[in-house]
């Protein structure tokens, strides 16, 4: 019994160490830093928790665009491990962030951003850190060296003890379920598209967090193809690898410095569109684009671009709606909201080649979960695609990346720029 009272009383000691560290400014990050280290050191008892996290709002964000409104949003990370990006373009946001299995001593870090449309990069405002214990916060937002006045964050901070099993699935993400979508002005600049065009959906990518993919996968992940020529030059030794490896990195970059069937559409419609995905092994999170986005011209994989090349990942394929019944059935004077909608999932990805045995199921649409080498994998997709020649004005040079003419690609924006100017974008 006294055992564990002295693990749980150095919890606490700890939990209180971590509290303290945010109140320093200078040092919070190296701090906090150790208080886990000591704590993984020592093989303590340390609790977990539930969190309910409500980004309440800002005032006093300073206008950094000399034209144009004030278009303030903000990342939040626990630990590096798990990320939220607001998505209503105001300083009153009031969203919700569930996250299941949180050490006590985690970092919540926050950065504010103006969105910049038409430049490289979004505007830096500033950033803060503070504890996960609960209650309401009210935190100062650290601005630039030469502009320290950032304005304030308030947010609030509700937590209750999370189930026994927590450690086996840390940073857990718990809804609500939504999604961030980036529309690279790298790669507006490339296809000379605004965040307005029309076009800009050919060219955008979706990042999205769904409950309960740990508990699906467990610690499984699909590893790299050995036997697959176009990974091995990614991910094999040697110089020319670490080069191409490099180039995707730089192209994750600049791609993404910026309900499901809800997503899928194009325009007032729902899109026939085959889509490249991957679930990262990083971070749980299910990163998509469609497949014929000219930006991966000249890439060698497109799920190692998605997974920022990382060796391996939960799984990775292609998806893409269509009718129940299939596109070949579908008229299209049916409303879309007249039919059932079905996902149409599949492995097909020869950088990772994953197991047809653990392909992806969702629950409140209808999944199909097809092995690329079967038969009625290929017809679906086909189907789709030809509808969308057929009856929505899809060009066929949109449905795979190709260069069109003398046309600069996201790769060879990637191989040329500079590493200092990489590192201004945001991973």
């Amino acid at each position: 019994m006294r055992d564990r009272r002295n693990r749980l009383s150095m919890s606490k000691i700890l939990e209180t160490i971590g509290n303290a560290v945010h109140h320093a400014h200078d040092n919070a990050h190296d701090l906090a830093a150790v208080t886990r280290s000591l704590a993984e050191e020592k093989l303590l008892d340390i609790p977990y928790v539930d969190l309910t996290i409500q980004f309440i709002g800002a005032s006093g964000i300073p206008k950094v665009d000399v034209v144009g409104s004030a278009d303030p949003y903000f990342v939040a990370k626990l630990d590096d491990r798990i990320s939220f990006v607001s998505t209503p373009l105001k300083p009153v946001w009031n969203e919700i962030w569930k996250v299941k299995n949180v050490p006590v001593h985690a970092n919540l870090a926050v950065e504010v951003l103006d969105k910049d449309d038409g430049a490289k990069m979004d505007d830096y405002i500033g950033k803060f850190s503070v504890s996960v214990a609960e209650g309401a916060k009210e935190c100062e937002i650290d601005g630039p060296l030469f502009r320290r006045a950032g304005g304030t964050f308030w947010l609030k901070i509700d937590s209750k003890p999370s189930a026994k099993e927590s450690k086996s699935y840390p940073y857990m993400f718990d809804g609500p379920i939504r999604f961030s979508r980036h529309f690279s002005p790298t790669v507006g600049l490339l296809t000379k598209t605004t965040s307005s065009d029309e076009r800009t959906r050919l060219y955008s990518t979706w990042k999205m967090y769904i409950r309960g993919i740990p508990l699906f996968f467990g610690d499984t992940v699909q590893q790299w193809n050995h036997g697959y020529k176009a990974a091995e030059t990614i991910f094999g030794p040697g110089a020319s690898s670490l080069a191409v490896r490099s180039g995707i990195t730089a192209g994750h970059r600049l791609l993404n410095s910026a309900d499901v069937l809800n997503l899928l559409h194009g325009g007032a419609r729902v899109k026939p569109a085959v889509y490249t995905y991957i679930i990262s092994a990083e971070d749980d999170s299910l990163r998509f684009s469609e497949t014929g986005a000219a930006f991966f011209v000249d890439f060698a994989s497109k799920h190692a671009l998605h997974a920022n090349c990382h060796p391996c990942v939960r799984y990775s394929g292609e998806f893409h709606p269509r009718p129940a019944g299939g596109w070949k059935a579908f008229s299209e004077e049916t409303p879309d909201d007249a039919v059932q909608w079905e996902l149409v999932v599949d492995n097909n990805s020869g950088t990772y080649s994953p197991d047809k045995t653990l392909a992806p199921q969702a629950q409140g649409v209808a999944v199909y979960a097809l092995d690329r080498e079967d038969p009625a994998l290929t017809e679906s997709r086909e189907a789709c695609r030809a509808y969308a020649l057929e009856h929505r004005g899809i060009k066929k040079e949109e449905l795979q990346p190709q260069r069109q003419g003398e046309e600069e690609t996201l790769a060879d924006r990637a191989s040329s720029i500079s590493a200092e100017e990489l590192e201004k974008f945001e991973m």
